[in-house]
């Protein structure tokens, strides 16, 4: 139940969305003190929701939403409606929280220089992020930003994912998404961004192991080699639901760190064993509301996008609902550089293929009919601003 009593100065959270994640979040904000809810706008009828708790008053109106926060939590998880909600949030000049890497990698640059923007600590983004500023301050220098992956299917049945959606109580497009790989490829192409990494591969490596010290030492080889930090993953069946980061250190300190059970160097392996999404977002809330920098977004110069790829041969007229999650096509990792042609997976919706595409092919604007919408404006804007 709500335990927060508000103040004049009370914080007024609004949150966008009413998802899992939403919910959670709504959830745990009511035992925060000195934030207050705020209005939670969703394009459901207000008699179509179930599980929202009962001090938060639901809105279809962005200018209620507006009106009643002082800062917005969004993680309603559609690009498309998050981007136009984004805008208009930040134009009325609120600072704007998001557990969303799919619209940050999509639109998140156009907004990462208009206001305060950030992605929330929680999901391995916004962890990666935290766990990097306690590397620097402890004197570490990163090489690898790396994501902690479980399980990995390229192309799942929809039995399958239907059944792992109920079991977990998770949308069946998101629950793909997770499975398919989209969402490590578009977590990881966040952090790349915001983080000023590159990636080993389009695709990235995702080295197979049990050893998760191992597996990172790997990676940190290839970012040796490639003269800088890299953001990847690592596939590791019964390993931990957290993020990782591979580092140097001063080699003064390597009796230190040896001490500690750090290893014997020089590749060090932080871990963070856990992420906890809707229960971490409050930390970030708090740090901006505090007056501090956004945590991670996209970054005004992202290199990195999240290709559209053919899951199956595509046939003329085929139509997709929704890329991320879908069973037609899944999100892959490209420097945008050397295919600036490639369709964003997070602009797909409701779109058509208008030729012949085979399995495996990265999908371009020629292969695929995407309605005009805001958050397509902005993505192309952003490649025109960067000479692509």
């Amino acid at each position: 139940m709500y335990r927060g009593g508000e103040t004049d100065d009370s914080l007024r959270v609004g949150v966008v969305g009413t998802g899992f994640i939403a919910r959670g979040f709504m959830m745990t904000l009511g035992g925060q003190d000195g934030m207050v809810p705020g209005p939670v706008l969703t394009r459901r009828a207000s008699d179509g929701l179930s599980g929202l708790p009962k001090y938060f008053k639901p809105t279809n109106a962005v200018e209620d939403l507006i009106e009643g926060s002082d800062l917005v939590v969004e993680c309603s998880g559609h690009v498309l409606h998050a981007t136009e909600v984004i805008e208009e949030v930040m134009a009325a000049g609120l600072p704007v929280v998001t557990m969303d890497a799919e619209t940050q990698v999509t639109t998140g640059s156009y907004f990462a220089g208009k206001g305060v923007f950030s992605e929330a600590e929680g999901d391995q983004p916004g962890c990666l992020a935290a766990l990097r500023e306690e590397a620097l301050q402890m004197g570490f220098v990163p090489l690898v930003y790396g994501n902690i992956k479980g399980y990995l299917n390229h192309n799942p049945t929809p039995e399958e994912m239907d059944y792992w959606g109920k079991k977990q109580g998770i949308s069946l497009d998101k629950v793909t998404s997770f499975t398919d790989g989209t969402k490590v490829q578009v977590e990881q192409a966040l952090v790349a961004n915001g983080l000023g990494a590159g990636i080993i591969r389009p695709g990235l490596l995702g080295p197979g192991t049990q050893d998760l010290t191992a597996g990172a030492e790997v990676l940190a080889e290839t970012a040796i080699l490639a003269g800088g930090p890299v953001s990847d993953f690592i596939l590791s069946p019964g390993g931990p639901a957290g993020v990782f980061i591979a580092a140097l250190h001063d080699d003064r300190f390597k009796g230190y760190l040896s001490n500690f059970k750090m290893g014997e160097g020089p590749v060090y392996t932080l871990i963070r064993n856990f992420h906890l999404c809707n229960l971490e977002i409050a930390k970030t809330v708090r740090r901006i509301a505090d007056g501090g920098e956004p945590l991670l977004n996209n970054g005004p110069a992202p290199v990195i996008s999240v290709a559209t790829v053919a899951k199956t041969d595509l046939l003329p007229g085929q139509e997709i609902k929704q890329g991320m999650g879908s069973f037609a096509v899944r999100g892959s990792t490209v420097r945008t550089a050397e295919i600036p042609e490639h369709v964003p997976i997070g602009l797909v919706y409701d779109a058509k293929v208008k030729r012949r595409v085979t399995a495996g092919s990265v999908l371009t604007w020629d292969d695929l009919e995407v309605p005009e919408s805001r958050a397509r404006e902005i993505w192309l804007e952003l490649q025109g601003r960067q000479g692509r």
